[in-house]
């Protein structure tokens, strides 16, 4: 039986669903015949007739994703964050659902005491993974895995479903795969780094893309407008960081 394929994206609210169709545009132009869809509360904002199919979310709380995943109608699924931007075409990463259930990438900012919340001290090298882009069997055992997420999320009363993932990925025999930095490129300064033939950047995931949301400025649409302010707010932050380190700049 032919496996489908296809994108989900989650938008709530005008501004959401803006970003999510700016999403949709880079994806056609990367990765075209691929289907993409959209769960949102607003069916007919502009843009959204772009979507292969636009569903309704089944609720209104701020993790409202966390009740979307299992709804998709592709058997594997890759499931974007609404502050992404799509660079190059996926390739075979769909495979990869054929072999591991699930597949994340770890998140940013490892140091950070945000970054190592969850009911279980887990080991530094086992930090919170980011839930912004995953790639996931449409199965039994991923619809159980996302209902116990969403049940703790609900009982915890927290913000941030992050570290509730990181404790079920903890306790679980789930068999997932970390995804490689580019295919949830959080600094895109990394490609300064980079040598042509390290990695092909795919997906640049950047919460600087929805900062006019936020207050914290302008809207931004590139990625030479998030490789600007990536590397002004780099500078910054080394000089900010008062830690004696090897690496220290």
């Amino acid at each position: 039986m032919t496996m489908t394929d296809g994108v989900i994206l989650v938008a709530t609210g005008m501004g959401y669903v803006d970003l999510a169709v700016q999403c949709l545009a880079t994806i056609r132009e990367t990765n075209p015949g691929l289907a993409v869809d959209l769960f949102t509360d607003l069916p007919d904002a502009p843009g959204v007739d772009g979507f292969d199919q636009v569903h309704p979310v089944p609720g209104a709380h701020p993790r409202v994703k966390l009740d979307c995943f299992a709804r998709a109608r592709f058997d594997r699924v890759l499931f974007l964050d609404c502050d992404t931007l799509v660079l190059a075409p996926f390739g075979d990463l769909f495979d990869l659902a054929d072999r591991f259930p699930l597949a994340v990438a770890h998140d940013v900012r490892r140091r950070m005491d945000l970054i190592r919340e969850g009911g279980h001290e887990t080991p530094y090298a086992f930090p919170q993974m980011n839930s912004g882009v995953m790639l996931y069997r449409n199965d039994a055992e991923m619809a159980a895995f996302f209902a116990e997420w969403k049940r703790r999320y609900d009982e915890g009363g927290g913000e941030r479903d992050q570290p509730v993932l990181k404790d079920l990925l903890w306790e679980s025999d789930l068999r997932f795969y970390v995804l490689p930095p580019e295919f949830n490129l959080r600094r895109v300064t990394m490609l300064d780094a980079w040598e042509p033939l390290d990695a092909v950047p795919t997906i640049v995931h950047s919460h600087r893309l929805l900062q006019h949301l936020r207050g914290r400025g302008a809207r931004v649409r590139t990625l030479d407008d998030l490789r600007r302010l990536e590397r002004i707010a780099l500078e910054e932050e080394w000089r900010a960081d008062g830690a004696g380190a090897p690496w220290r700049r």
